[in-house]
């Protein structure tokens, strides 16, 4: 690099940074006036927001700002405009019974509105933004619900949850019938063959399921809560197991799983964590997914 010297472009009349490579001499140009008085005003801007609106951290809080706003302030403005323009549909909504709400266009429109906004901010990190479910997690879009799927049923699980805390939860645990040696293991997967066949699916390759032992297995220690024909029982929470929807997978080794270790999925009892009128409109909002009864 050769010694820097300041002179001036002999082509542009521009003086020169002193700076050079390979030859090549680096032109002073100045920046253009509107850019900076650009950046002069946003300087300006920034040290006037500081000082208005909330703006450094402190040791327990933050600066107020001259102006004393905050974005909590703004946000419990907005949320009580919203009250006052549900005020009369909500109070309506809180008299109303499930029924009468179903009944009234007007209510039932609204009812599933509230619904679907508390489905999303309470119900749908499990069971997901559209109600489909996962493994473990019911499909709310079909008709086929464990506790019932009426407007009281389904109010009295949001109420109370499924084995919950609260005193009035659904109860219903299977056992683990290999983890506990109530089983052993080739009853299980006997057992494990017939059930899959009461839905029809397909036998793995290489497997020859011994139906007439899992028959009498299942006879003897699950027909009590499932049924001799499978088809389970809502006032237990014990799944149709003929209909080929299976909350935790019906894969043979899945089924297996279930029986070796049983299963006992926990949904939390809403009526202390939501208001009467929210948990209705969750109630109609739910059953109007398509798999109410």
């Amino acid at each position: 690099m050769a010694e820097h010297q300041k002179n001036v472009d002999a082509v542009t009349g521009v003086s020169t940074t002193g700076h050079e490579w390979d030859g090549i001499r680096e032109l002073n140009n100045p920046l253009p006036r509107w850019w900076l008085w650009t950046f002069y005003a946003c300087i300006v801007w920034a040290v006037a927001y500081w000082v208005v609106y909330p703006a450094w951290p402190l040791v327990s809080g933050y600066t107020s700002g001259v102006l004393g706003w905050k974005s909590r302030d703004a946000v419990e403005v907005q949320l009580a405009d919203l009250r006052t323009q549900r005020g009369a549909f909500a109070e309506k909504l809180q008299q109303a019974s499930l029924a009468e709400i179903e009944a009234s266009p007007e209510l039932l429109s609204f009812a599933r509105a509230q619904g679907r906004a508390a489905f999303g901010d309470n119900c749908a990190p499990c069971h997901g933004s559209g109600a489909a479910g996962s493994v473990g997690y019911p499909n709310l879009n079909d008709d086929d619900w464990m506790w019932g799927g009426s407007l009281e049923q389904i109010h009295q699980t949001l109420l109370h949850g499924i084995r919950s805390t609260d005193a009035d939860a659904h109860v219903g645990d299977m056992p683990a019938f290999g983890r506990d040696a109530m089983l052993p293991r080739p009853d299980i997967i006997a057992a494990a063959d017939y059930v899959r066949s009461l839905s029809n699916l397909p036998v793995p390759a290489g497997v020859t399921p011994d139906l007439t032992k899992g028959k009498e297995v299942f006879e003897a220690n699950c027909a009590a809560c499932h049924g001799a024909d499978g088809k389970g029982n809502i006032e237990l929470g014990a799944p149709n197991l003929t209909d080929g929807i299976w909350l935790y997978g019906s894969g043979r080794d899945a089924v297996i799983a279930s029986i070796t270790n049983g299963r006992a999925g926990i949904m939390p009892a809403w009526g202390g964590r939501l208001d009467p009128t929210t948990i209705k409109a969750l109630t109609v909002y739910v059953h109007a997914l398509g798999g109410g009864k």
